[in-house]
């Protein structure tokens, strides 16, 4: 599987689950069942690869917005969900996190945001095809800390300065 075929996978499940995370992560565990075991390592590399991308202090700021605040684990599954949303929001919010105030339509803090399940599918998929936890993916680990420069996620006053479009849209 190719970066192409990753995003069609991820873009056309996310459209027949209307959005909704949950049904999202459904659909493409289903989707990915249709696969032989290879292709689905394949989808968790990269998968995996743009997850770890993502790991940065600008978007944890942009979360924290988006989601009225952001720990850890909303983080990580926050990440989840933006590599869901598709190339064009994904790629956009690497390039500019304030972007997203006009890549997304809407954001509902109560459903939007969480894509815990999203980031199991593919190791679903594997154990369901093979028996078998899917093996190690070879692909670096996580850096111990985000990239960039640390924002205090617990100031307003920064995060509103920081991103200005997704303040006014989304903040307090």
């Amino acid at each position: 599987m190719d970066e192409t075929e990753f995003w069609e996978t991820v873009d056309s499940t996310r459209v027949a689950a209307e959005g909704d995370p949950e049904d999202h992560a459904d659909l493409l565990v289903e989707r990915l069942l249709q696969l032989d075991p290879d292709a689905v390592l394949d989808f968790a590399r990269h998968f995996e690869v743009r997850y770890n991308r993502a790991y940065r202090w600008d978007l944890w700021g942009a979360a924290a917005v988006l989601l009225g605040s952001a720990n850890d684990d909303a983080f990580d599954y926050f990440r989840c969900w933006l590599i869901g949303q598709g190339r064009e929001v994904f790629e956009g919010a690497l390039h500019e996190p304030d972007d997203l105030a006009g890549l997304l339509d809407d954001f509902d803090d109560e459903i939007d945001g969480d894509g815990e399940e999203l980031g199991y599918a593919a190791d679903e998929a594997y154990e369901q095809l093979t028996g078998a936890v899917a093996p190690d993916l070879g692909v670096p680990p996580q850096a111990a800390e985000p990239e960039g420069t640390a924002l205090d996620l617990d100031d307003d006053g920064v995060l509103a300065d920081r991103f200005p479009q997704l303040w006014e849209r989304f903040g307090d």
